[in-house]
């Protein structure tokens, strides 16, 4: 018997400290929006529901305010605090996560990601074609992964890529470079370079 299939919903990661970038990521403009505003419109088109995931202290930001919001219910331990604040919010969604640095990022690849979704394994994820790991800012968390990564966080393990390791996760291709994400000024410049020549 397959299993029942979780609604779909959609979390973009906002919360970071963006310590190498030196300024919000989320707030960095690419052809004239802000990255937080594409990834949103982004996830609105293809779940069912999205929400931003943030800490407590940015629910007032002028960038994130008006969204539907989620508040890490974890100390700052990385994305894991995001997910499984979520999961604990509605636990009975699938969760689209979604970092907020991926400027290349499009729907077709979103769709790709949903398209192979089986809500009878723990996850659906792409290949990141620099290491060959399960990307997991890019992935769809399904409702049985959570007790893993409950169990991982008490343990003291947040690491939200090595859950998907130890989970039945679909794995997908890597979808060229829809992934690349950008965390340095220097980085940043160089999408800007890449988005421009495109367009």
């Amino acid at each position: 018997m397959s299993a029942a299939r979780a609604p779909l919903y959609g979390l973009l990661l906002s919360g970071g400290a963006s310590q190498r970038m030196r300024q919000d990521k989320a707030a960095l403009a690419y052809l004239g929006e802000p990255q937080l505003l594409r990834a949103w419109h982004l996830l609105e088109r293809v779940t069912e529901r999205a929400f931003v995931s943030v800490r407590d202290s940015q629910r007032n930001d002028a960038l994130r305010a008006s969204l539907p919001q989620i508040v890490d219910s974890y100390d700052a331990i990385g994305p894991a605090a995001g997910i499984l604040s979520a999961q604990e919010v509605h636990p009975e969604a699938a969760w689209l996560v979604l970092a907020c640095d991926l400027p290349l990022l499009d729907e077709t690849t979103l769709r790709r990601l949903i398209g192979a979704r089986d809500p009878s394994v723990d996850a659906t994820a792409f290949i990141s074609r620099h290491d060959g790991l399960p990307e997991p800012l890019c992935a769809i968390w399904e409702p049985s992964i959570h007790a893993l990564l409950k169990q991982r966080h008490d343990a003291g393990s947040y690491c939200p890529r090595k859950a998907l390791i130890q989970s039945n996760t679909i794995l997908l291709p890597a979808p060229g470079d829809a992934l690349d994400n950008v965390n340095t000024p220097e980085e940043r410049s160089d999408m800007q370079l890449r988005l421009e020549s495109t367009t």
